[in-house]
């Protein structure tokens, strides 16, 4: 051992797991710049009526129809740059002339409203049947992972796209209007029944693996429940790994609930939502590429930050990383 290490060695003595988990994650410049652009965008989604009443617009109200001297005769904002300036910070909507400020904070909240109880739905499911399937074995895990291996060779995109219609038309009449909550759930309810299998079976192959430790085996032998070994014994000890994949699956139902939106079988008019301004963007870029702009990056930066900070959670939690 050299002179070198005996003093990183000392230092770490006498620290919990967390400790040291927080000490290598603080450690990681790119990991907590990440952290804080992640916490920025929560904060504007849970902030956007503060927000929106601070700066005096709404993301409904057709300023170009109120005051039809915002616009051209085709639609299209009269002043340059998608009519930016001190008034309309991020400029107007085409055709409808709404604030894209106000339009981009709720949308960025509807979007992460979605994607983050999908997540924590997602999560749910794959801890209670990932690590039934790898304790339990036997049938259980033969019924687990065949519903699992059935459930992942459903085309995802496709399954999305075509089931959405019908979990709507579960809850209303297709004659009717369908209420904005029920498209929510909808949303998440489809994205949920695809989205937990991945870590359902990552969690099955560490239970497998730990349930043959001596620390489980002490458990049983001590008269322990499977239920109590489950609680006490597993679960604090696959923590890292959903912790890692929840960081994963976040960014990626924003991405999919906005790309729904998009093909115009998810969030529609007039509800805020990322995927909607892209929808809108793509019809009008030719004649006004900046309405594109302000979704489009920050949508790229939401992600690129979430995946970056997947990698540094990763990383803080092995711990063969000094730092």
């Amino acid at each position: 051992m050299s002179i070198a290490t005996k003093p990183v060695e000392a230092e770490l003595v006498g620290r919990s797991p967390g400790q040291l988990m927080w000490r290598r994650f603080r450690r990681d410049r790119i990991g907590v710049i990440s952290a804080l652009i992640v916490a920025f965008f929560f904060l504007v989604g849970l902030l956007a009526p503060v927000i929106s009443w601070l700066y005096g617009k709404d993301p409904y109200t057709r300023y170009g129809q109120v005051r039809p001297e915002l616009l051209n005769d085709y639609g299209y904002p009269v002043k340059p740059n998608g009519g930016i300036d001190g008034e309309f910070w991020f400029g107007l909507e085409p055709s409808t002339g709404r604030d894209v400020l106000t339009e981009l904070l709720y949308g960025i909240r509807t979007s992460l409203f979605i994607a983050l109880a999908v997540t924590v739905l997602a999560v749910l499911t794959a801890i209670v049947l990932g690590i039934a399937a790898g304790y339990l074995g036997g049938v259980w895990d033969f019924l687990i992972s065949r519903t699992t291996d059935l459930l992942m060779a459903f085309p995802q995109q496709l399954f999305f796209v075509a089931f959405l219609p019908i979990t709507t038309s579960l809850f209303v009449d297709p004659r009717e209007e369908t209420p904005v909550w029920i498209k929510v759930v909808s949303i998440i309810v489809v994205l949920w029944a695809l989205g937990w299998m991945t870590l359902g079976r990552i969690l099955r192959g560490v239970t497998l693996t730990l349930r043959e430790r001596e620390f489980v085996e002490a458990a049983k032998v001590s008269g322990a429940s499977s239920w109590r070994i489950i609680r006490k014994e597993l679960l604090p000890n696959v923590v890292s790994p959903i912790l890692v994949q929840a960081t994963y699956m976040l960014p990626s139902f924003v991405t999919t609930a906005a790309a729904l939106s998009f093909l115009g079988v998810g969030i529609t008019e007039p509800t805020p939502d990322w995927g909607r301004m892209f929808a809108t963007a793509a019809q009008v870029y030719r004649s006004d590429i900046t309405y594109m702009f302000f979704p489009g990056v920050s949508l790229v930066i939401f992600v690129v930050a979430f995946n970056l900070l997947g990698d540094a959670v990763r990383d803080a939690f092995d711990p063969k990383t000094v730092r």
